[in-house]
């Protein structure tokens, strides 16, 4: 009996023991889960908007207009256009001042020093043989070589030598007055004193008078042909350039240049441009303008033959269809002896060469350069260059040339 009262004793122990951690349990199980510490930092309220006494000023009472006394725009100041804005004055840069050249007339007479080496070797070998007491074979020949050396060519040495040994065997008598007499007579015979050498730049119809300037880059054609304008500026007459040589780079530049110096104005195109058409706008524009003379700078290429000559035969053709081409004018190296003549030949196959400018004269050896171009194309030396100088182009003058290669 007191054995199933101890199992009673038991039973409800463990029944409540049971209870009691099941209760416990449910109620840790009720119990939320601890949050960890934020990081988050507290918000705070933004701060007030200052008011007047706090961080801004206290208004001030300032005058007013009412609305009546405000004044409205009238009907023309309501459709007034603003001002226009002008634009900024851009100086522009100062003409060239216009030069007034040398006069023409006796000009060859003025640079007869710029012969000085011409006169010694030429004219003073040739005084100084003459004079020898016995004029042999020997002095003759070298009479004969001192022609050739100065380029006057073989045929007008030989007639002029000829000549002289007729006249000294007549005289008899060879004071040194009488032999640069005889010298000088014989030598503007030579150059042919009878010769036209006016620079025609009259034309026939109601035009300007047409100047072409031919020859090969190098000889000083393009400068020749500025000193040109100078050389009629000088005598009077109003001028239009063209520049046609647009083979070479800076030719219509050079030339602008030159035409600005003067007052002539300069008809140009691009580099590599069509000449002929450039040809052909100088004589539109000089008949615009009225002008005296219209010259021409040509392209001087020698290395295609047939390409010059189609060229310079287009260019005259087109300048023709507003009138005649006056003047055709050969300018020569002087220094370049036969080979100028040569260049000569060339050049009065492509156009008919009416004239010749020697440049590079002045102090050279080479005087007699002159009678033989005359010779080889039968054209007069119409002009002649003795310098750098702007006005150092001179008309040509036989008695005023053979005086400056003799000396007095």
């Amino acid at each position: 009996m007191e054995i199933l009262i101890l199992a009673v004793v038991i039973a409800v122990v463990a029944v409540a023991v049971t209870s009691g951690l099941v209760i416990s349990g449910r109620k840790k199980k009720q119990l939320p889960p601890a949050e960890p510490p934020s990081t988050t930092p507290p918000l705070t309220a933004p701060p007030a908007e200052p008011h007047v006494g706090d961080e801004a000023e206290t208004p001030r009472e300032e005058p007013r207009r009412t609305v009546e006394e405000v004044g409205l725009p009238t009907a023309e100041e309501a459709v007034e256009t603003p001002a226009a804005v002008e634009d900024p004055v851009v100086a522009e840069p100062p003409a060239p001042e216009i030069e007034v050249p040398e006069p023409t007339a006796g000009r060859l007479v003025r640079l007869r020093a710029r012969l000085a080496r011409s006169q010694n070797s030429l004219g003073k070998g040739l005084l100084t043989l003459l004079s020898r007491e016995h004029l042999d074979e020997d002095t003759w020949e070298e009479i004969e070589e001192t022609l050739l050396t100065a380029d006057v060519g073989v045929a007008p040495t030989q007639e002029l030598v000829e000549r002289l040994r007729a006249r000294v065997k007549v005289l008899g008598t060879r004071t040194p007055e009488e032999l640069r007499g005889l010298l000088r007579e014989e030598l503007i015979t030579l150059l042919g004193p009878d010769l036209d050498r006016t620079v025609h730049t009259e034309s026939a119809a109601d035009v300007p008078g047409v100047v072409m300037v031919v020859g090969v880059n190098g000889t000083g054609k393009t400068t020749t042909t500025g000193k040109l304008a100078r050389v009629l500026v000088a005598d009077g007459k109003s001028v239009v350039l063209g520049a046609a040589d647009t083979f070479r780079a800076a030719a219509a530049d050079q030339l602008q240049t030159w035409g600005e110096r003067v007052g002539a104005r300069t008809i140009r195109g691009p580099e590599g441009g069509d000449p002929a058409s450039i040809a052909y706008d100088a004589v539109k524009e000089g008949i615009a303008e009225k002008a005296d003379v219209v010259l021409i700078d040509t392209a001087g290429r020698l290395h295609t033959k047939t390409g010059l000559m189609d060229e310079l035969g287009k260019v005259k053709r087109v300048v023709e269809k507003h009138g005649p081409l006056d003047e055709v004018l050969l300018v020569l190296d002087a220094t370049t002896g036969q080979n100028g003549l040569i260049q000569a030949r060339v050049f009065a196959e492509v156009v008919d060469i009416t004239g010749i400018v020697l440049t590079k004269l002045d102090g050279t050896a080479k005087g007699g350069i002159v009678i033989a171009v005359q010779r080889e194309l039968g054209v007069p030396v119409k002009l002649v260059g003795l310098g750098e100088g702007a006005d150092d182009l001179a008309p040509f003058e036989p008695g005023a040339f053979v005086d400056a290669l003799i000396g007095d």
